[in-house]
């Protein structure tokens, strides 16, 4: 048999009600009284029903982690990283997938349905029109990996993708590649768009360079590897900024298929740094995304958020650097 609180009471020798508040965060119990409590329900083995203690306080403890890139492995680290964060907390993470899902106002009567407290959009392909919907019904939101803005309408913790187009188009220019390419993910991604901005402007400078543009369906490995063998086809580029490491490792993968080797006839440059770009057999030189202190402060702003609901938004951008392996060539030394 279950046991209840009624069984923690009678072993305590108090009230039903004094229960309860022992477990009610911010009730009003004497210290005295919550020692007999906490000691009745070890003895008996007790857990209280969160469930049940959310009717009494009205919050339900549960963060909507949103999220709609679910073939791009980095997720498993975003969402391992988000979850342990939110429960070491004391938050219980709702992860809810919206791949498929066009209307913000869906998502909202969705999370809306289990009384979420506050919620997480972990997504760099989202529009910033999903975080908004949340605000605009007056949910906590935060937006992980979104785009940045100088005076965000929602709390944005990411990085800054167009200084990322930048270093890219910089560490090809340093080793001599004169025929430079730009492979991104889904063409209407804000995140795709800033990194071919930057890539863009800074090759501006350099007029020797020839650029050239294509986008893969999405951030997958499948589409990656896809549009690199459409791509070979015709006459490839010397190298090339995929803009995620699961497209660069999909390309790479077509660049061996089709008997050519990196970086000695393509080169390849990614970015986030994820777990498997770090593998021997892929070893991939790419820009590091720094995915741990982007979900630490997200959960910061997140749970400030639950006591402050109308904190004024803010961006949070965090800097990223290039990771030397070896699917580019060493950079050209004077002679």
């Amino acid at each position: 048999m279950a046991i209840t609180l009624k069984d923690v009471a009678e072993r305590a020798g108090v009230s039903r009600s004094a229960v309860s508040r022992t477990f009610t965060e911010g009730a009003s119990v004497s210290e005295k009284t919550r020692q007999k409590v906490k000691q009745a329900a070890e003895e008996l083995g007790y857990s209280p029903n969160a469930l049940a203690s959310s009717l009494t306080t009205g919050r339900t403890k549960l963060i909507g982690l949103v999220s709609n890139n679910f073939h791009n492995p980095i997720f498993l680290e975003v969402f391992d990283l988000f979850t342990r964060g939110l429960q070491d907390r004391g938050l219980r993470p709702l992860l809810v997938n919206l791949s498929d899902e066009r209307d913000p106002d869906d998502s909202l009567v969705l999370l809306r349905q289990y009384s979420v407290d506050g919620v997480i959009v972990a997504s760099s392909t989202l529009p910033p029109s999903f975080a908004r919907a949340f605000r605009d019904a007056g949910v906590p939101v935060v937006h992980s990996f979104g785009r940045h803005a100088s005076t965000p309408e929602v709390h944005v913790v990411g990085i800054d993708n167009i200084e990322c187009g930048r270093m890219a188009a910089r560490t090809l220019v340093a080793r001599g590649h004169r025929r430079v390419a730009f492979m991104g993910g889904p063409e209407t991604a804000t995140s795709t768009q800033d990194r071919l901005r930057g890539f863009v402007d800074e090759l501006a400078g350099h007029p020797d360079v020839a650029t050239t543009i294509s986008f893969a369906a999405d951030y997958s490995f499948d589409a990656g590897r896809a549009e690199m063998t459409r791509l070979l086809r015709n006459a490839p580029a010397e190298a090339y900024f995929c803009g995620d490491d699961v497209l660069s490792i999909g390309a790479l993968s077509a660049i061996q298929s089709a008997g050519l080797a990196c970086p000695g006839d393509i080169g390849i440059i990614g970015l986030n740094d994820m777990e498997m770009a770090r593998w021997e057999n892929i070893n991939l030189t790419t820009i590091r995304q720094p995915i741990e202190q982007i979900i630490a402060s997200s959960i910061e702003l997140v749970v400030a958020m639950l006591t402050e609901p109308e904190r004024f938004p803010e961006a949070r951008l965090f800097p990223c650097h290039i990771i030397e392996r070896g699917t580019l060539r060493p950079i050209r030394q004077p002679a």
